[in-house]
């Protein structure tokens, strides 16, 4: 039987920073589950980098379908979490469950992978504190409010915790990831 990985989002999510971990955490053979508020399908967005605009734009994305809701989570049953970005931290920081999700992780330092606006929910769950990471560079002070020393890199690692600007860096960010992800949770036979 394949660990299992969890990602947390939900609606507004950034399409490819959800979809690139899902696909190629299954393609290391891993079974990942997405969480989302509720069992229902989630509608994703497309972040883009324009001439002329002082921030990314934000247009439709692709939709996908949660596996389970948040209350439903066992941590116990996962080996690690990934938390995209997109808008969808901004409002899920606020879900208790969310919080808990993320406490048990880093409580029990199982890898997390977190990009983007996705650590506002780690930051949230008072998990940053003394912690190396990167995040949107907007974020840097809230990265700094949360007790985080920010980094403006493509992936910084800090022991089980790897963070990444944006969706540019994704390859940086999987490799750092599985890197860890390896170390503490490999896939048998692999």
């Amino acid at each position: 039987m394949a660990p299992k990985i969890l990602i947390v989002t939900g609606d507004a999510a950034e399409s490819l920073e959800v979809l690139y971990p899902y696909q190629r955490l299954i393609e290391e053979g891993y079974e990942v589950h997405i969480a989302a508020p509720a069992v229902k399908k989630l509608r994703f967005v497309v972040h883009d980098f324009e001439d002329g605009f002082d921030t990314y734009t934000e247009k439709p994305g692709y939709t996908w379908p949660a596996d389970i809701a948040f209350a439903d989570v066992d941590p116990g049953e996962y080996v690690a979490l990934v938390v995209p970005g997109g808008r969808a931290p901004e409002y899920l920081r606020n879900d208790p469950e969310v919080r808990r999700i993320l406490a048990a992780f880093a409580g029990e330092d199982k890898p997390i992978a977190q990009i983007c606006h996705g650590p506002l929910i780690t930051a949230a769950a008072g998990a940053l504190d003394g912690r190396r990471v990167t995040a949107y560079p907007a974020l840097e002070l809230d990265m700094k409010a949360s007790g985080a020393v920010f980094e403006d890199s493509e992936a910084v690692v800090d022991g089980t915790l790897v963070s990444a600007r944006a969706w540019p860096d994704h390859s940086a960010w999987m490799r750092e990831f599985l890197t860890v992800l390896h170390a503490k949770a490999p896939v048998s036979g692999r």
